[in-house]
């Protein structure tokens, strides 16, 4: 059986969504199963033992309407028994559908009953640790008659990549006989970034309680923002900040991570990430990020996770910017302090 999986953007999403390659696998170990992606999104999934080939939608093909014409006769041409369309959106479902497999299956929308031959209602309340981000997707193997398990995500980084990693640390003056924790320091958007004074805040209680090594996990354009929070630390937090360390290949933040005993900050990419390789995370949901659908895996030890909406703070969350931001500045610190306490006692020795 040879399966196309789509799954093109986000790589959140993309990473998520490779557990459906492991439950195809141990169902049918003998499939082909192929990954549709954008190439932004390669690191995560590279060397991924589950994946048999990745299929890659180029800014050529996204961009010009001959160009995406023969991308589709290149997905035809190889054939599918079976495609799983995680996506979802128009323009994925019309690659399934010209695809020619006569197993389609997507999430239900009225444009894709009308061309997929299975359309799966998502369930609306989780019932597993795993979270709805994992139940979904497992959903989308129902008609291939494979039923739910707990299955987490899986980043695979080579001892190559971790000696190197170790060896940048080094030349970089970071110890890494002493423990690392990489800080999820700003979020994708201003309304999924925590208040840059109270995430100080936090880094100054933690740094009072462990000796530790703080690096920051930011994009380029988003450096100034990280300059603000290093400059609300006090003196001793910022002894401990590695300010100027950034990695932007993201196979080699990847290592780096994985050298770290936590990851501490606001949810996005880099907690999925941090999870993957089995690094304990400490996460500050959005109050706009629904923390049922992403909290994946929780156990109150080596992952843990807070939002607004465990205190009885605030009626009402909305999607509006000015109120998201009221909300976050009710969302203080001292709320879960402890909670932070107790995981980095528990993670960080």
């Amino acid at each position: 059986m040879k399966v196309l999986v789509i799954q093109k953007k986000r790589i959140g999403d993309v990473l998520t969504s490779t557990i459906i390659f492991e439950a195809l696998k141990e169902k049918f170990p003998n499939s082909e199963l192929h990954y549709l992606i954008y190439a932004n999104a390669i690191d995560v999934v590279k060397n991924n033992p589950f994946i048999d080939k990745l299929i890659i939608l180029d800014d050529k093909a996204r961009k010009s309407k001959i160009e995406f014409i023969k991308f589709l006769f290149s997905i035809r041409k190889e054939k599918y028994d079976v495609v799983i369309d995680a996506y979802g959106k128009p323009n994925s479902v019309l690659i399934g559908c010209f695809s020619g497999a006569k197993k389609t299956i997507t999430f239900y929308k009225n444009y894709a009953k009308l061309l997929y031959s299975d359309t799966i209602y998502r369930t609306e309340k989780s019932f597993s640790s795993a979270t709805r981000a994992i139940e979904h997707r497992m959903q989308l193997l129902e008609p291939l008659e494979i039923r739910f398990k707990e299955i987490a995500p899986k980043i695979v980084i080579t001892e190559k990549e971790i000696e190197a990693a170790k060896a940048d640390l080094v030349n970089s003056k970071i110890d890494i006989s002493k423990p690392i924790i990489m800080i999820s320091a700003v979020g994708s958007n201003d309304l999924k970034t925590y208040r840059l004074d109270y995430l100080a805040e936090l880094l100054n209680e933690i740094c009072s309680q462990k000796e530790v090594q703080l690096l920051f996990n930011y994009l380029p354009y988003q450096k100034e923002i990280a300059l603000e929070i290093y400059n609300h630390c006090n003196e001793n937090t910022k002894k401990k900040i590695f300010i100027d360390y950034y990695k932007e290949n993201l196979r080699e933040f990847l290592a780096v991570t994985k050298l770290c005993q936590a990851l501490i900050g606001n949810e996005g990419g880099a907690t999925n990430m941090a999870k993957a390789l089995s690094v304990p995370t400490f996460t500050l949901f959005s109050p706009t990020v629904p923390k049922e659908d992403w909290n994946m895996f929780e156990n109150g030890t080596t992952n843990f996770s807070v939002h607004i909406n465990d205190y009885e703070i605030i009626k009402k969350i909305t999607f509006e910017e000015e109120e998201t931001k009221l909300s976050y500045s009710k969302f203080k610190p001292h709320l879960f302090k402890d909670k932070l306490i107790n995981f980095i006692n528990y993670n960080i020795k």
